[in-house]
C-alpha cells in the first residue's frame, strides 16, 4: 500500500483519519492501522467508498492499494 499517496489525497481534500473513519463507519484507530498496515488492510467495500469519496480513477486506486 502506498500510504504517502493516500495521505496526500486526504490532505488535498482537507480530510483527516477521523473524518475518513466517520465516512467509512469505522474507528480512527482502524483507519490508521489500515494505512500503516498494522496487521490489517482495507476491505474491498472500504476501498470502493474511498474511491468514491475522492473521485479516484481505477489507476489511482491501483497505485494506492495494490502497488
Amino acid at each position: 500500500m502506498n500510504k504517502a499517496l493516500l495521505r496526500s489525497i486526504m490532505v488535498l481534500h482537507n480530510d483527516t483519519s477521523q473524518s475518513l473513519a466517520e465516512y467509512l463507519g469505522i474507528s480512527a484507530k482502524s483507519v490508521n492501522d489500515k494505512i500503516n498496515e498494522n496487521n490489517t488492510e482495507f476491505r474491498q467495500s472500504e476501498i470502493a467508498a474511498i474511491k468514491k469519496r475522492y473521485s479516484l480513477s481505477n489507476e489511482q486506486v491501483s497505485n494506492i492499494f495494490f502497488n
